[in-house]
């Protein structure tokens, strides 16, 4: 049988102790609080320049910058995404910075709307980043970014931002996946629409996508059933099953970081009613192009 570990080693093909990368934490608030504050973000020295620009702009503008960017005066900490970040380069000797939004923005709405203003302004102008959030790359769709990047508890978000630019600040964001099949293991597979901004023409999982604010892991794959395969709750509810979940952190071609959570559902399609249309999935918001 040939081995799917590959497949999995191309999703999971970051390693923080091994990357040569400077690397900036991105906490809430900077300074952080206290010695245990959860690193929520990895930023890269070129999303760091344009913070600091960004930062720039508001005050020529006549308006307060929304980030504090500090440097570190201790030694160099080394610890994970979470916790600490184990072995990385996180900093130098040279140049050691953290980064939080400013001390002002001590909501979640206030925090939301300070970066959802910034991205969009680089949304609209193309620029900087304009090949993950220019044009068609927006998605339209909030992501929650919580306090503590592993604890989900919609009383500790953090702030909400565009999912397109998650990315950019190294966060980690959160999925559902589900594989449908009958007794017999026969599995439904789609192929993803080639207009889909991440890669299009693809197969992929029966039923997948991101979980938006305001929406449990289970309400975000019976939303997704219905709005990607044409699944009714009717169908999915009584016969959804959770396995699990898979942590990964995916590093893209261009060098962007995407640690990412999945949710995991099978739904076995009951016996006798695997010729039911009911059952049988097809393309209902073009997400997928076709099941077989």
């Amino acid at each position: 049988m040939t081995s799917l570990l590959p497949i999995v080693e191309a999703c999971d093909n970051f390693r923080i102790e091994t990357s040569s990368e400077l690397l900036h934490p991105f906490y809430v608030h900077v300074p952080p609080e206290r010695e245990d504050e959860p690193i929520i973000g990895l930023l890269r020295a070129s999303i760091l320049g344009e913070l600091e620009k960004y930062n720039q702009i508001l005050v020529s503008e006549g308006s307060d910058p929304i980030w504090t960017i500090v440097e570190w005066t201790g030694e160099v900490v080394h610890g994970v995404v979470g916790r600490r970040i184990h072995g990385a380069k996180i900093g130098d000797e040279k140049s050691r910075k953290m980064v939080g939004f400013s001390s002002t923005l001590n909501t979640s709405e206030l925090r939301s709307g300070a970066i959802k203003e910034m991205c969009e302004r680089w949304h609209h102008a193309a620029e900087p980043f304009g090949d993950l959030i220019a044009g068609k790359m927006w998605r339209y769709e909030l992501y929650p970014i919580y306090s503590h990047p592993f604890i989900l508890d919609e009383k500790r978000i953090a702030f909400a931002m565009e999912r397109a630019a998650t990315p950019l600040f190294g966060v980690v964001t959160y999925g559902v996946h589900l594989t449908m099949y009958t007794a017999d293991y026969r599995v439904w597979v789609p192929r993803r629409a080639k207009t889909k901004q991440t890669f299009g023409g693809l197969l992929d999982n029966t039923v997948a996508g991101g979980i938006p604010r305001g929406y449990s892991p289970f309400e975000s794959i019976v939303k997704e059933c219905m709005e990607e395969a044409s699944l009714e709750e009717g169908v999915v509810r009584p016969n959804i099953k959770p396995v699990g979940a898979v942590s990964y952190f995916y590093q893209t071609k261009k060098g962007w970081l995407q640690p990412e959570v999945e949710y995991v559902y099978d739904l076995l399609i009951p016996l006798g009613e695997e010729d039911n249309p009911k059952y049988i999935p097809k393309p209902f918001d073009g997400e997928a192009e076709s099941f077989e």
